[in-house]
């Protein structure tokens, strides 16, 4: 099944600034797909569509098999749980706590099961201590911690980061990731779209979609993706280490199989 279906997609802000150009592709249920491109590439707004945030565009989008519009909007977001690059723009509540349980309560869950999941999803990323704080008082990294708790204790179907971890140290970044893909294993169900200029994380996706100048120029499994390495440099976006250390490696003459896939088993392969 898939969860999103983009079809002949167009967006232009003026007749002369043409930001989405036919862009096609879908969104297969239960993967984690990350969604790269430099500043301008056009991926924030593609975004945007399919947050519902902009609705006049040419072509077509579908979720869940719901054609999107304004008219299908409240229910399509009932399956979607988005975060935002600036966590500022998603606070409603006067307390972390207040702000988790704020989508818990769009839902209608239960009061007596509502206390149980906030303090799980803050205890998953981090804030459990947090939770009678002012979210006006947090950090930049602890704010996106909050955001990322109130989608995720929602349990949607579909999580739309959009560069969710931009504020966050190393650290914090692979702790949120990690936290990601447990959640996954929960539910092998969950689909994720994370847009993002961090090519590291894209390198645990199930697949990769380049954009560049409102296009799709790549597209398929990390291996696949980083291959192209003239044509990734040549719209200024790097390779991962792991990709960089192996190139390297077999530009010495070292063979190296396909079951390679990341810094862990090239360590295995290397000391065996």
């Amino acid at each position: 099944m898939n969860v999103v279906e983009v079809k002949d997609l167009t967006y232009a802000y003026t007749e002369e600034k043409i930001v989405l150009n036919g862009v096609s592709f879908s969104l297969e249920e239960g993967k984690y797909y990350c969604l790269v491109g430099h500043n301008g590439s056009g991926k924030s707004t593609l975004a945007k569509c399919l947050m519902g945030l902009v609705l006049r565009f040419e072509g077509s989008i579908s979720l869940f098999g719901i054609p999107l519009s304004g008219k299908t909007l409240r229910e399509i977001r009932s399956h979607v749980g988005i975060v935002f690059q600036n966590p500022d723009n998603q606070f409603v509540g006067s307390t972390v706590a207040d702000d988790i349980a704020f989508g818990l309560e769009n839902k209608r869950v239960p009061h007596e099961q509502m206390q149980g999941i906030i303090e799980s999803f803050a205890e998953k990323t981090g804030m459990i201590e947090h939770l009678n704080h002012e979210p006006s008082a947090l950090s930049g990294g602890q704010k996106q911690r909050v955001a990322i708790a109130g989608v995720l204790a929602m349990g949607p179907d579909l999580v739309i980061l959009d560069e969710a971890t931009s504020m966050l140290d190393p650290k914090g970044k692979n702790e949120i990731l990690n936290l990601i893909h447990s959640l996954r294993k929960e539910n092998p169900k969950l689909t994720i779209l994370s847009i993002t200029h961090d090519v590291e994380e894209a390198t645990r996706a199930d697949e990769i979609i380049v954009f560049n100048k409102g296009k799709i120029i790549l597209k398929g499994k990390p291996e696949e993706v980083f291959v192209h390495r003239e044509e990734l440099a040549s719209i200024q976006l790097g390779l991962p280490f792991f990709y960089q250390l192996r190139f390297a490696l077999e530009e010495q003459g070292m063979q190296i199989p396909p079951s390679v896939k990341d810094l862990e088993s090239l360590e295995a392969y290397l000391c065996r």
